[in-house]
């Protein structure tokens, strides 16, 4: 018998490239931002009504790092993981919260679902000199710390 199962499963675009950091031990960790859309018809106006929500990732296996370093804002891609809600300090020394879909050693997959193949690596400095500086909906780099 299955006590419980923690496993997410997305469809969706990057809402920016890779951000691949490497510590002074060698371990390396990358986040990615993946965006999923709904869209319906409202009964009530017959218009259509579209949602999309931002999913922050987080890939500590070194495998699925070598994949994402090929990725791009804007590709689709298939991701595996568990969903974990990490605490943290803001700025202002108050506890936070953040929910994050991980992919630990063993434990997850990531998928491009289309060709990667014409993409140089993503995380080199100049990749992120020609970034778009927008953010996404709800979401304050600066005070979740990685």
């Amino acid at each position: 018998m299955v006590g419980s199962v923690n496993k997410v499963i997305l469809v969706g675009n990057l809402g920016r490239d890779p951000e691949i950091k490497t510590f002074q031990n060698g371990g390396r960790l990358c986040n990615l931002s993946v965006a999923t859309s709904e869209s319906w018809k409202d009964k009530s106006t017959d218009e259509w009504r579209d949602r999309t929500e931002w999913h922050r990732v987080v890939i500590t296996n070194d495998r699925l790092i070598d994949t994402a370093q090929r990725l791009r804002k804007g590709m689709k891609v298939y991701v595996e993981g568990q969903i974990e809600t990490r605490k943290y300090q803001d700025r202002s020394g108050r506890d936070a919260y953040t929910t994050e879909i991980v992919l630990r050693p063993f434990r997850g997959e990531l998928k491009p679902l289309e060709s990667t193949s014409d993409r140089p690596p993503a995380g080199t400095p100049e990749d992120y000199d020609h970034q778009s500086t927008g953010r996404e909906p709800g979401m304050d780099d600066d005070e979740i710390p990685f």
